[in-house]
């Protein structure tokens, strides 16, 4: 049995725990919000040059710009797994680690480029072959960084001759709800719709630099909004881990205190029949 000395040094260790665990759960809660804010910036953005690259292919079907061309039936994949730098974030990396397996065994040959520390490590340990990596990207959440990124995964696709790019990631709902999605990165898929304008346009200088300008300019910025999802999914993924710990926490102390008072009431309880004994010997 634990001595009146060992379960008070537990409850203060405990509630030690749960100051931490309440602290790291606020700064989850700030950075989530500010990650929130930098996606509804950036989605417009990336809408806008999306209709345009749109228009364009509505025009031209029959372009061969390596952006827009569609993705043939053989050659290399590339498959971009975007996880977190850094762990106490529940099941938000080891879900993302699982979806990769079964992309993985359904294509054996794809070269991996992990995003993200936690990832990195894991195909590194399990003994995959890791082509780029990108690790301590989330410490500081910078669109220079996001589109030093992209300017390296869009070299490869057009240096290695890749037939397709796509990006394995967690795309935030809510802080409770994120959804691991996989999507085409290039070439890239203007979204359907029916807004279309039917314009003519004259372009200048022409067709081919106006696609390389905006499928640059829209890479960059969808790599930004991936990180920007990622990041806010994690960190809505930590606040309810450490909102969950906190709580466990305080029901820990409870108990532990619950035991301490009884233990405590024994060794009083203890004592008094040692006193009443010790005093009815000496009668």
């Amino acid at each position: 049995m634990a001595t009146l000395k060992e379960i008070r040094n537990r409850i203060e260790s405990v509630k030690n725990t749960r100051q931490i665990t309440n602290a790291m759960r606020m700064v989850a809660a700030s950075k989530l919000r500010k990650a929130q804010e930098n996606i509804l910036k950036a989605r417009p953005y990336a809408d806008y040059i999306n209709d345009m690259l749109k228009t364009l292919k509505l025009k031209n079907k029959t372009t061969t710009h390596p952006l827009l061309v569609d993705v043939p039936e053989e050659g290399r994949i590339a498959f971009v797994i975007v996880t977190s730098d850094r762990g106490l974030c529940g099941s938000f990396n080891s879900q993302i680690i699982r979806e990769a397996h079964k992309y993985i065994k359904q294509n054996p040959h794809a070269d991996i480029i992990c995003l993200g520390k936690k990832g990195f490590d894991y195909f590194k340990k399990h003994s995959r072959k890791i082509t780029d990596s990108y690790t301590g990207l989330f410490n500081e959440m910078d669109f220079s960084v996001s589109k030093n990124v992209a300017e390296k995964l869009l070299d490869l696709y057009l240096e290695e001759n890749y037939i397709k790019i796509d990006v394995l990631y967690n795309e935030f709902k809510s802080a409770i709800q994120q959804n691991i999605t996989v999507k085409q990165l290039l070439p890239i898929i203007p979204i359907e719709s029916d807004e279309v304008t039917t314009l003519d346009f004259i372009y200048e200088p022409d067709e081919d630099i106006i696609i390389e300008e905006l499928g640059r300019k829209y890479v960059h910025v969808d790599i930004w909004r991936i990180m920007l999802e990622s990041s806010a999914a994690e960190q809505g993924a930590r606040m309810t881990a450490m909102d969950s710990a906190t709580d466990n926490a305080a029901e820990l102390i409870d108990v532990l205190t619950l035991y301490f008072n009884r233990a405590r009431q024994a060794a009083i309880t203890k004592e008094i029949i040692e006193i009443a004994s010790g005093a009815e010997a000496i009668q």
